[in-house]
């Protein structure tokens, strides 16, 4: 799976210590969940139980590797979500901030669009994000996604942003 600039696979344990980092790093969380880091060791309980059994029917979240140096700078993919107790697909994506401001971020999200679309034949796709991100709010609306609804997933405030087959 790949585009011009980038290139997706699975995690593997060997890329355990990139994971670690986008936790430890508090500008790369402030809007995932609580906004709070994790340490190693919690990193490493969500990579273990989480993100490694997660990749399922194609889903999953997968590492993004820069295709001309092949180092890894984020990952994204198509996540199973339960928003307002009703079964979703989520496109989720992070970067490393070093990385920010390249259109990485569109790029991943716009080819797992279209990969839940005509791989996963999925008709319908949302992104949660957080009022204050702005940058995810672009990347969404790139992505011909319209803001439907506030709700709240996991006890915290959020915007769905969402983008049928039929729009």
């Amino acid at each position: 799976m790949e585009t011009e600039r980038l290139q997706f696979r699975c995690y593997t344990h060997d890329d355990f210590p990139f994971f670690a980092s986008l936790w430890a790093d508090s500008e790369v969380v402030q809007f995932i969940g609580k906004g709070v880091t994790r340490s190693t060791e919690e990193a490493q309980k969500s990579f273990q139980e989480w993100l490694l059994p997660g990749y399922r029917e194609g889903r999953g979240l997968y590492l993004i590797l820069h295709k001309e140096t092949g180092q890894p700078i984020g990952h994204a993919g198509v996540i199973q979500q339960a928003v307002d107790g009703k079964k979703e697909f989520e496109i989720g994506y992070w970067l490393a901030k070093e990385h920010w401001g390249n259109g990485y971020a569109t790029e991943a999200a716009v080819f797992f669009k279209q990969y839940a679309s005509q791989q996963l034949g999925l008709k319908r796709i949302i992104c949660l994000i957080q009022q204050q991100n702005k940058r995810s709010i672009s990347v969404a609306l790139k992505l011909g996604m319209v803001h439907e609804k506030n709700t709240t997933f996991n006890t915290i405030p959020v915007n769905v942003y969402a983008w049928t087959s039929d729009q």
